[in-house]
């Protein structure tokens, strides 16, 4: 009988540490928020280290994420839909851009607020995109020099 009981008391304190670990896992994801999205739209020129699950943040504060990623055959660009939690709302001038964490660090899409008083609304078009930069062409110009000097 005490066997039994320290069995069930075991198998309780697993349960409970699963339970645990998934509330803790599912803290930076709209699952455990419950929280309502909407959907906007962008294109890039160079969406380089973007992915589907790539975190959209505004002032370094996550409130969305990448959901589409798809090229555009009849533009060449890389058309974007990220999802957006329901109560930020931009502006129409916004801008939005892939971002990077640091030298080596991941991308991330940064949005930037604009001061239009016309907001937004769900499945809009931000037009103002800045593409990823390449820090393998920005080392390439800087060791090369950048300037050319002329013979004489």
């Amino acid at each position: 009988m005490s066997e039994n009981r320290t069995e069930i008391l075991t198998g309780a304190a697993v349960l409970a540490a699963a339970i645990g670990f998934l509330a803790w896992a599912g803290q930076g994801t709209d699952f455990a928020t419950g929280g309502d999205l909407y959907p906007l739209r962008a294109s890039f020129r160079s969406a380089e280290g973007i992915t589907v699950g790539t975190d959209v943040r505004l002032a370094g504060v996550k409130i969305g994420t990448v959901t589409d990623l798809e090229l555009n055959p009849q533009t060449f660009f890389a058309d974007t839909t990220i999802m957006l939690r329901e109560d930020v709302v931009l502006p129409e001038d916004s801008v939005i851009m892939v971002a990077s964490e640091g030298l080596l660090g991941g991308a991330f899409i940064e949005l930037i607020p604009g001061g239009s008083l016309d907001n937004l609304a769900a499945g809009d078009e931000i037009l103002d995109t800045q593409s990823a930069v390449s820090v393998l062409s920005l080392m390439m110009k800087f060791a090369g020099g950048g300037s050319e000097e002329t013979a004489e």
